[in-house]
């Protein structure tokens, strides 16, 4: 019985609706060009942080997806020694992390070179270097054995297969067409779908195909934004987010969800994957106003000699941006916030007021007046 999506003649040749997926890829350009622009606002120093900011999310969440937690000062920790920053706890450090992080800035800063097999049998070794995960022995850094390849789930007796993987007989092939098909195929956004769908159709490790089929989609995004060490934004932390929108869009594309119609569309994993980017995209962009609007506010009133308590305030109200300030500034959230008395949170806001930094919200009066800053 033909039931999973390699198991049809027209395999790989997937199908699309063109309209809906051409709008959603035009969206995404868009973003992108907002995100370029706005780097090009900031200094080198920010971008960088951003995107080491990045990196540890996609760390940690590309993990978690498969159910593995993270530390995140080891995390932190790897970074820190991979780009030979001074102040490390290498106390911290865990050497599965430290491997992670390389196949990580490897995939986003390498995008030029081709992707062979010695480079993603490198990347599993990475995952896997003592060749165990967990308790099991697998096959490390080579494809998976003889036996089938089960996506299973559910106690001993009542399992349910969610995924059957194509045999180990055709796995030379597989990887062969498909690494033709990502060395040759123009860098564009919806490869970063297609690869990261085909790579997890083809599952040829007995581990670690998720994060390996992420790392792959790294590589694309990367390409496009042309980034350094990471990309600005993190798409398994969005994935991360709806795993169930996730493992849906999967089942329901590879096979598990029995469809009548053309088995080899996959609108419906492009359509999720690219809606996902997108959010990603706009999230990044608006935490990147926050930036711009921060340091133009620093800008302007660097001079006007405000004490650390005023300073800790609006840089709080400023990091979250201020329309997600919610509530705007009371005199009540100035003393938790500056951790200080009414007498004192009074003096801080009337010279704030003076300053011209932060203005009385209007309509608010008495013990509920509310201030909004001035970006």
């Amino acid at each position: 019985m033909e039931k999973w999506i390699w198991q049809r003649d027209e395999y790989p040749h997937f199908t699309y609706n063109k309209i809906k997926i051409n709008s959603l890829v035009e969206k995404i350009s868009q973003e992108q060009g907002y995100l370029i622009a706005m780097s090009e606002m900031m200094n080198s120093h920010t971008i960088i942080q951003k995107q080491l900011e990045a990196l540890e999310n996609e760390a940690i969440s590309t993990s978690a997806i498969e159910g593995e937690v993270l530390n995140r000062d080891s995390v932190k920790a790897s970074i820190k020694k991979k780009f030979g920053f001074r102040d490390i706890d290498y106390k911290k450090i865990d050497h599965s992390t430290e491997y992670l992080i390389e196949v990580l800035v490897d995939a986003n800063s390498n995008y030029d070179e081709d992707l062979t097999l010695e480079r993603l049998f490198g990347w599993h070794n990475a995952l896997f270097p003592k060749g165990y995960s967990g308790f099991v022995k697998i096959n490390s850094a080579s494809f998976r054995g003889e036996e089938s390849m089960q996506v299973v789930s559910g106690i001993a007796g009542m399992e349910k297969v969610y995924y059957e993987a194509p045999p180990r007989k055709r796995l030379d092939d597989e990887m062969a067409s498909f690494l033709e098909w990502f060395n040759t195929e123009d860098t564009h956004i919806l490869k970063a779908a297609i690869a990261h769908l085909w790579f997890v159709i083809i599952h040829p490790f007995d581990d670690g195909n998720g994060r390996i089929a992420r790392a792959v989609t790294d590589l694309v995004l990367s390409k496009i934004q042309q980034s350094k060490i990471s990309k600005i934004y993190s798409m398994s932390t969005a994935i991360n987010a709806d795993r169930k929108g996730y493992y849906n869009a999967l089942e329901y594309t590879t096979g598990y969800i029995q469809r009548s119609d053309n088995y080899l569309d996959i609108s419906l994993w492009c359509e999720w994957f690219l809606t996902t980017l997108h959010t990603t995209l706009v999230d990044t962009r608006k935490k990147l106003n926050y930036i711009i609007d921060k340091t133009k506010f620093w800008d302007k009133y660097r001079d006007s000699k405000l004490n650390t308590r005023q300073t800790k305030v609006l840089n709080r109200i400023l990091d979250v941006g201020v329309e997600n300030f919610l509530g705007d500034l009371s005199k009540k959230k100035y003393i938790k916030i500056a951790d200080t008395t009414p007498s004192t949170a009074s003096r801080d806001i009337a010279e704030l007021l003076e300053i011209g930094c932060i203005k009385r919200v209007k309509g608010s009066q008495g013990r509920n007046i509310r201030y909004k800053i001035i970006v």
